[in-house]
């Protein structure tokens, strides 16, 4: 990053007078004044969710900050997060530009990243009946059973004489799997999609959107791509184009075939030129917002299991009182179904105490104020970027006891939920550009969760110690593990097929 410095600063040097002198007499968060030009973008390393959690401990849960030339607003408390998400919910509803969203994310066409307005309002619309409504939910429930059955069948078939498994990639493909299957109608097999495979190539989509990018901050020189990652995205922007343009023309093919069930794609195609619509697409629109719905499905829900059963490993006694609440609601007679998920109160806890810990997204897609607004006694600019710290507010000590603790017995007699009315636990975000996806999640990831568990009982290869787990995370849009989870499973169920 250092080494970028100079030749910014040299490009630069004449749009010192930008900031040279700040003459509104509002006033304006608290925060570091950074330095000419670049702010505070050397402040950000690997982790930046933890360098502005830092950064907030000395100057407030709400801070000003300038990245490059643009000013931002980190919010770091439960309460500052009421503010801008509640109380000021509209102004703040807007998301800013950036290299990412046009490289990947065909501009600002998907739901999660197009700005406030109708066009927004009309696609989380169409995304939220056609796809994530209760009864869609539940018309895809065999789709689940199925492909989870399939990994619980491989597992137990394959699980003899300690083979270890890497968790991690069965938990991908089938949640891939799934979502393709709910979203494109069916399966895609690594090399229908790159040679990179689907996942590699989303992993690689989601942690170059989450990259602090200069050429964001300092437009001026974004061309010059110095951290050359315009390059990169725009390799995976291409992937992603070539991928569902072939399964565009797929469904225009063989959309009209009496024995093809309905998906989503066929339901955006059937909007397609229709003038008194009130979905206004065509095919860039669909391929943005199929990106992001896999995007948004995938990688959060993988990366959410996979910290839930690697926390669930790391504290035996958390197991033990998991796998017998199993015992007790399903027993050992058969594989747990959705209808049991609302009786299983402590799994509940417990992956609720996994989203507080590991959000799959530590800081919550980037929103931009439509214009002026005072929070509090504080001056929020127009088009300032906003950016809510999930991870430093729900390890907010003074609004968690012992925040750092894995213990999912503090929701216990609670009615605290993961569904954005309770700004100490906001994974899926809040207000109007909180998850629309949230119910679909949940019951994907207490399914595979409670499953998984149930069915085996797992250790680590090679007589490492739960307790030495591996923790290590690694940034991006998301936060999965930064090594693969391996475990050896050993089947758990009496001798029955379902």
């Amino acid at each position: 990053m250092i080494l970028i410095c100079i030749p910014i600063f040299l490009l630069s040097l004449a749009f010192i007078w930008l900031w040279g002198t700040n003459k509104n007499t509002n006033k304006l968060p608290p925060g570091p004044k950074g330095l000419p030009i670049l702010g505070s973008l050397l402040e950000l390393g690997p982790n930046p969710h933890r360098d502005l959690h830092q950064l907030s401990q000395k100057y407030g849960p709400i801070m000003h900050l300038r990245l490059g030339l643009v000013p931002t607003i980190v919010v770091s408390s439960p309460q500052a997060a009421e503010l801008f998400l509640k109380t000021h919910d509209l102004v703040f509803a807007s998301r800013p530009q950036s290299e990412a969203v046009k490289h990947i994310f065909w501009e600002q066409k998907s739901l999660s990243f197009a700005e406030y307005g109708i066009y927004w309002r009309n696609i989380r619309k169409m995304c939220t009946s056609e796809l994530l409504s209760h009864a869609k939910i539940n018309s895809f429930r065999p789709v689940r059973e199925q492909e989870l059955d399939l990994l619980i069948t491989f597992l137990r078939e394959e699980s003899i004489d300690g083979t270890k498994f890497d968790l991690s990639a069965k938990i991908s493909s089938l949640i891939t799997d799934i979502n393709c299957r709910m979203i494109l109608g069916k399966k895609y097999m690594d090399k229908d999609f790159n040679e990179k495979g689907f996942k590699a190539v989303m992993q690689e989509g989601m942690q170059l959107s989450g990259t602090p990018n200069i050429g964001d901050y300092i437009p001026y020189i974004g061309k010059l791509d110095l951290q050359r990652l315009t390059k990169r995205m725009k390799g995976v922007g291409k992937i992603f184009d070539d991928f569902f343009e072939k399964i565009i023309d797929e469904h225009i093919q063989f959309g009209n075939k009496d024995d093809k069930t309905t998906d989503f794609v066929d339901v955006m195609l059937g909007f397609v030129g229709v003038q008194e619509s009130e979905y206004r697409i065509e095919r860039s629109n669909i391929k943005a917002i199929l990106l992001d719905m896999l995007a948004a499905s995938t990688d959060t829900t993988a990366t959410t299991i996979e910290w839930t059963i690697s926390e669930i490993l790391k504290n035996p006694r958390v197991m033990e009182k998991v796998q017998t609440e199993l015992k007790t609601i399903v027993g050992m007679m058969r594989k747990v179904e959705e209808s049991d998920l609302d009786k299983l109160e402590y799994l509940d806890m417990v992956i609720k105490e996994s989203f507080r810990l590991h959000p799959p997204g530590p800081l919550l897609i980037p929103h931009q104020s439509i214009e002026d607004c005072m929070v509090g006694e504080f001056f929020i600019p127009k088009k300032s970027r906003i950016i809510v710290n999930a991870w430093s507010i729900m390890r907010d000590p003074n609004a968690w006891n012992d925040a750092e603790k894995f213990w999912p017995e503090r929701f216990e007699g609670s009615n605290i939920d993961v569904k954005g009315r309770d700004y100490h636990l906001i994974p899926f975000g809040s207000g109007r550009r909180g998850c629309p996806g949230l119910n679909l999640a949940m019951t994907v990831v207490r399914l595979v969760v409670a499953q998984l568990v149930h069915c085996f009982d797992m250790k680590l290869p090679n007589n490492v110690l739960l307790s030495d787990l591996d923790m290590t995370e690694e940034f991006g849009l998301t936060v999965p593990r930064s090594n693969h989870l391996i475990v050896i499973p050993t089947y758990r169920l009496c001798n029955v097929s379902n």
